[in-house]
Parts: C-alpha cells; structure tokens; sequence
C-alpha cells in the first residue's frame, strides 16, 4: 500500500471523526439547526453597545463576521424581569437564532438570585418554544467574585442552550478594554465579538 493512499486514507478518517464529533455537540442544542437565517441579539446595555463608539458594538462586528445581519434588541438597564416583559416583541419577529445576554442589571439591581434564573430559565423556554435555537452569553454576578458561574452552567445544560460563559471575563476591569465599570470600550467589544464568534460559527447555518 503506497504512502500516498495511506495518506489520503488517514485524512478522510480525521475528516469523518471530526463530522462525528461535530454533529453529537449540536445534535444536543435544541432546535438547531435553526429555522430561518434571522438573528436577534436580545439583552441589556451590552446587547446595545453601551461605550462603543458607531458601528464597533459587539453585535455590529459578530455581524460582519458571521456575514449576516443581526437585530439589535438591546436596551439600556434591561433585567430579566424585563425581559420577560419585552419577549413577545422578539418572538414576533420569528428569528431562527437569539442570542441571550441579560442578568448584569439584575445584580446590580439586587434582584434575587434564585428569581434572576428563574426568569432566564423561562425567557429561554418561551423562546424555544417558538422554535428558536438560543445562543446564552453568561456574565459575572459580582465586582470581587463571580457569583453567577454555576447557575449559568445549569441553566445551559437544563435548557440545551449554545452556553459562552461570561463575555467580560479577561476584560473586566483593565482599563485597556472597560470604557466604565461595567461597559466595555472599542477594543473590549472587539474581544466579545472574537469570542461569541468561535464559539457560534459552527451552529449558524451559511
């Protein structure tokens, strides 16, 4: 058997196991593949792009890398509660895709922790229930810890969700990325997008 032959054998194995591999990971999402191409981006103040400057919004720079138009439905101090409130205006719009980022406001806000994630548990719930894949992005519950890490990783695996855990990890806190406290500048939006993107990519369909 030549070199050559076991070379192509070789690489149409890797091909198949990472297909194999690949489809049990987003066979576990529910409803992917998604339904349509629409993308709505539901949330907070970093949904919005609060402290970016025009067009460098996370959102805005996922939507030129994912090469597809993204809704932006972000509002400023938006909690879960909120969103619960606003979830019928995202449904209505039919998406294929939403991706979820609430609960910050709900931390600052001192809404209870065990109603933050009940009130995340069944905004996903609705949205799934219409047939939509949904993308979480988890963020920090706290200045000095985070108290928010494992109720996001329970919520994600309960629900079936694509999880990304805490989309200001590495960037709270360093002046370089943080135009305040809690929002992001240019470059930390920069990041998110970066992030949100190589985790995303592979369950949004071409």
């Amino acid at each position: 058997m030549s070199k050559k032959y076991l070379i192509v054998i070789g690489g149409v194995l890797l091909f198949l196991i990472a297909f194999f591999f690949i489809g049990r990971q987003n066979s576990s999402i529910k409803n992917y593949p998604p339904k349509n191409s629409t993308i709505v981006a539901f949330g907070d103040s970093l949904i919005e792009g609060i402290g970016a400057t025009k067009g460098k919004d996370f959102i805005s720079l996922l939507s030129l890398k994912l090469k597809k138009p993204i809704l932006n439905s972000g509002v400023l101090g938006n909690t879960t509660r909120d969103g619960l409130a606003r979830i019928k205006d995202i449904t209505d719009l039919n998406p294929g895709t939403v991706i979820l980022l609430l609960g910050g406001n709900d931390y600052l806000k001192r809404i209870p922790e065990e109603e933050t994630f009940k009130n995340l548990k069944e905004i996903i719930t609705q949205l799934q229930s219409k047939g939509i894949m949904v993308v979480l992005l988890g963020i920090r519950g706290g200045f000095l810890s985070d108290r928010f890490e494992k109720s996001f990783e329970k919520l994600a695996d309960e629900t079936k969700v694509v999880y990304i855990p805490n989309v200001l990890d590495s960037l709270f806190g360093n002046q370089k990325y943080m135009s305040d406290v809690v929002h992001p500048n240019d470059l930390g939006y920069a990041k998110i997008s970066e992030k949100v993107y190589s985790e995303i990519k592979n369950y949004i369909t071409p």
